[in-house]
């Protein structure tokens, strides 16, 4: 693989490498909360990273990540309440948040309350200027990967991905039934640290296309 597509590491099963992700994120917050006293995350949705965010409510990685250095963000979230079947935030909170004790000031859900879906995108982004006072890099970006080449909420054709001058765009996938905030590429390329996790039989192909070419078909090849 190229420089900028990083390294690719394939695990037996879900539970190794949801193992080999959660040693990956202890030891980025333990070194990112020593340097420079915390350590910012902007977390994926979808099935595949539950099982990673259950770990790290366990032990032995529970006990030994600093929480109260710990900011989450959210890559993506679909528009709709947050305690909604098919709220990324709900998801995470379930998995992780409710069993560990980080405090609730260091965690930044998207907007979904808002009327018009600009007005939250406008939200988050002047939220994300504030905290990283206007230079806006993620220590570790965790990210994951649809059978269609998609990242966070940049499909294949949406206008989101041709965003290069905010921090959130909004997102009308035609193949999905609901509207999204994502955060947009720029934001991704300039984080730390970009983690895909990715597993399923049906994103094989996708991903062979994705590492094997540098031809730019998929959104996720936007990302470095």
């Amino acid at each position: 693989m190229s420089p900028t597509r990083g390294t690719l590491r394939v695990s037996s099963d879900l539970e190794s490498l949801s193992h080999e992700a959660g040693e990956f994120f202890l030891n980025s917050a333990q070194n990112a909360v020593g340097t420079h006293g915390r350590f910012s995350v902007s977390l994926s949705g979808g099935s595949t990273p539950q099982k990673l965010y259950r770990l790290l409510a366990t032990e032995p990685f529970a006990s030994q990540i600093p929480w109260a250095g710990v900011h989450f963000f959210w890559g993506d979230e679909r528009y709709v309440s947050q305690d909604h079947p098919d709220s990324n935030y709900r998801m995470v909170k379930q998995n992780l948040l409710d069993h560990i004790p980080i405090p609730a000031v260091n965690v930044h859900p998207m907007p979904t309350g808002y009327t018009e879906l600009e007005d939250a995108a406008r939200a988050y982004s002047e939220e994300l200027e504030r905290f990283f006072e206007g230079d806006i890099r993620f220590d570790l970006a965790l990210m994951g990967m649809g059978p269609d080449g998609h990242t966070a909420s940049l499909f294949p054709g949406d206008p989101a991905l041709q965003v290069t001058d905010h921090p959130v765009a909004v997102a009308y996938p035609t193949s999905q039934p609901t509207a999204r905030l994502t955060l947009t590429i720029p934001v991704f390329n300039q984080s730390q640290q970009v983690v895909f996790l990715i597993s399923g039989t049906d994103k094989a192909k996708v991903l062979s296309a994705v590492v094997g070419t540098d031809e730019t078909t998929y959104p996720s090849q936007l990302i470095l």
